[in-house]
């Protein structure tokens, strides 16, 4: 995992390092279509590998997508066995060529609740990728952002009671090194599909100074020309960082 210092205004790619992705539109692309939810869950599945091969493609080096969340155990129960079964369907299919591809897997969000095979499916998939230094893919699956701060602030607080450290040695850097998304680039861009304007408990403390772009197109369409197009959108952004712009800076009140 490549770990960079906080980008700067005055050094920032035009591509970003890090890209994390709210894969919203499945159950609406399947609908259009007179086809049951599952259909569409497939296809975002087939959408997940072309994207990831288009990121490789046009210089993103990690992504994070937002899989399953807490939230989504309140679907139908039919749904969420077809969706457990994507996964699996997804790691014994795909394993292997992203191990050769050069992809590091990682899986964030709490094991509680899940099958226990696909427990130790996600623990297999990082063991046989973490030496992969290509492309970094992280997954986030039983994922909540609230619930992965309030657990990072629950190990802290256990650290200062065991006399690890102390209260004021706290800082949002040790904080951010609390959290399961640790060891990554700073977030650069957040994209959603379909067209919603919300993050759905994702990434909130990593996209502090994210750029949002979000797309009118269905998860399950997703691909190299939709990423582009975000990727295109997000260079044209003029990122300060709570800084004032070095032009207007320069101009007399």
């Amino acid at each position: 995992m490549d770990a960079r210092e906080p980008t700067r205004p005055d050094d920032l790619p035009a591509t970003p390092f890090h890209v994390a992705i709210i894969m919203d539109g499945n159950g609406r692309w399947a609908k259009e279509r007179g086809q049951i939810r599952t259909i569409g869950h497939k296809a975002g599945v087939d959408a997940l590998k072309r994207t990831i091969t288009a990121a490789v493609d046009l210089g993103v080096t990690h992504m994070t997508v937002f899989a399953f969340s807490t939230e989504n155990w309140r679907r139908p129960e039919a749904e969420v066995s077809d969706l457990m079964g994507l996964l699996r369907a997804f790691i014994k299919a795909d394993l292997a060529r992203l191990r050769r591809e050069g992809v590091c897997v990682r899986i964030i969000g709490q094991e509680d609740g899940l099958p226990r095979d696909i427990v130790g499916m996600v623990a297999d998939a990082h063991e046989q990728t973490k030496h992969n230094s290509r492309f970094f893919l992280q997954v986030a699956l039983n994922y909540g952002a609230q619930a992965d701060i309030v657990e990072a602030a629950r190990r802290l607080a256990q650290s200062a009671r065991d006399g690890a450290i102390t209260p004021e040695s706290i800082t949002a850097d040790i904080f951010a090194n609390s959290l399961s998304t640790h060891g990554l680039p700073p977030l650069d861009l957040l994209i959603r599909t379909s067209g919603e304007h919300r993050l759905s408990n994702f990434l909130l403390w990593e996209a502090a100074y994210a750029e949002f772009v979000f797309q009118d197109i269905l998860w399950p369409d997703y691909g190299h020309d939709a990423l582009k197009q975000a990727l295109d959108i997000f260079a044209r952004r003029n990122r300060r960082f709570g800084a004032v712009d070095p032009g207007h800076a320069a101009q007399p009140a």
